[in-house]
């Protein structure tokens, strides 16, 4: 359907992840359709928030939610969809007598993915478990708005093999990612010199280590900047959000990892910085809302008016200020980012562990600083392995999880610091 070709990049390797002129159309005057997948979630939430403000541009054909069912009964009776899916089979099964069109199981969501009616599907799942849907999606030609970050970490190769295979577009959701990418609009491939991506700092941003192995779920959930899932607000807290995204933009712009950085900035206005080989620097700025990033995604390249998104202020934002990472307080961002240039199967280890360790602490079975020792753990055991197919990212997230699991079960929240803090 498209044939993609890179924006920038310094490598002959390099991802077809984007086209710098605007993608052919076939669909005139009629609404672009949207699959939804995590449709309950924050971003989730966000996304109808965006399309429901532009009614005649957005057709919402399908939303998925794991098993938040009376949540998705609202918001496909508000979005007159009749094509809903229950991931949770269990969830599904208890239902007394569900509406016509609703289904429920992985393999529903991978039917939605691959919809021959949908334009977009925006992919907010969270976890492992958006992988596949990714894949499926892009094979299908379809673009793919992709708020789901584990794809790119656990399976990048096969995402962009799915991409190159299917002649569909790859645009990301992330807050930073959508910076960088509006920065090399228009950029000759070769010109990008290094990425700076910037994070908020958490709500942990200026404690040592030793303060925060007393820290809880509760102090962790309560991010200064933005509103997020629990998930990704506990990522955010350790940094191991920010590795994500450094690995994530290795996948995405083929840039090696000795010119991807990150910094603290508190305010996070600043999304990303992107520097040009003749030392240009751009930046991304504005307030915080993901409703900005998802809009993009689902219009890219073109822009649409949205009047109601909050007006940049430049006097209201000052001062804007940045930070060193600090890697002794938060080693969670160290060890993605190593196990990202690593390679092979250790982002997929990273990404599965990570996981286990967030899942242990929200339910107080592990330290903050034990979630570390804890991915730590899992990566070295299993980062070796090589991935070719979707079968060997499986088996590796499901090592990896074993391995940490075994960790968190023998070391417990009393016992935090075993690897990285002896």
């Amino acid at each position: 359907m498209i044939d993609p070709s890179p924006v920038a990049s310094s490598r002959t390797d390099a991802p077809t992840s984007f086209r710098t002129e605007a993608p052919t159309s076939s669909r005139g005057d009629r609404p672009i359709r949207v699959a939804l997948l995590g449709s309950t979630g924050s971003i989730g939430e966000s996304t109808l928030a965006v399309l429901a403000r532009h009614p005649g541009r957005f057709q919402v054909r399908a939303l998925t939610a794991n098993r938040s069912v009376e949540a998705l009964a609202r918001q496909a009776a508000a979005f007159g969809v009749e094509r809903v899916v229950v991931a949770d089979e269990e969830a599904f099964r208890q239902m007394a007598s569900p509406p016509q069109g609703w289904k429920g199981g992985r393999d529903a969501v991978l039917e939605v993915a691959e919809d021959p009616e949908v334009d977009v599907v925006l992919n907010a799942v969270v976890g492992f478990a958006g992988l596949e849907p990714t894949l499926r999606a892009l094979r299908a030609g379809k673009r793919v708005a992709l708020a789901n970050k584990e794809s790119l970490v656990a399976g990048g190769p096969l995402v962009l093999d799915a991409l190159r295979s299917g002649g569909g577009h790859l645009v990301p959701v992330d807050s930073e990612h959508s910076a960088i990418l509006q920065c090399m609009e228009g950029s000759r491939e070769g010109s990008v010199q290094r990425l700076i991506l910037t994070a908020s700092g958490g709500p942990f941003r200026g404690r040592t280590a030793a303060d925060l192995r007393e820290v809880g779920p509760g102090a962790a959930l309560q991010h200064p900047t933005w509103s997020m899932g629990a998930k990704i607000t506990i990522d955010s807290a350790t940094l191991a959000n920010k590795a994500l995204e450094v690995i994530e933009a290795h996948v995405l712009y083929g840039l090696g990892y000795d010119r991807l950085e990150a910094v603290v900035h508190p305010q996070s206005i600043i999304h990303s910085f992107v520097e040009f080989v003749d030392g240009s620097v751009l930046a991304q700025l504005g307030f915080p809302t993901m409703e900005l990033p998802i809009l993009y995604a689902l219009t890219w390249p073109e822009r649409l008016d949205d009047a109601p998104l909050r007006t940049f202020d430049p006097l209201q934002a000052s001062p804007l200020t940045f930070e060193a990472v600090d890697e002794e307080a938060f080693p969670l961002f160290r060890v993605g980012v190593d196990a990202g240039a690593r390679g092979g199967a250790a982002p997929t280890a990273f990404n599965a562990a990570n996981e286990e360790a967030v899942a242990a602490f929200l339910r107080e079975e592990l330290s903050f600083p034990g979630m570390a020792d804890a991915v730590a753990a899992a990566v070295d055991a299993v980062g070796g392995q090589d991935l070719r197919t979707l079968d060997d990212v499986r088996e590796a997230d499901g090592e990896a999880r074993r391995v940490a699991r075994s960790w968190i079960t023998r070391e417990g929240p009393r016992a935090p610091g075993a690897l990285l803090h002896p």
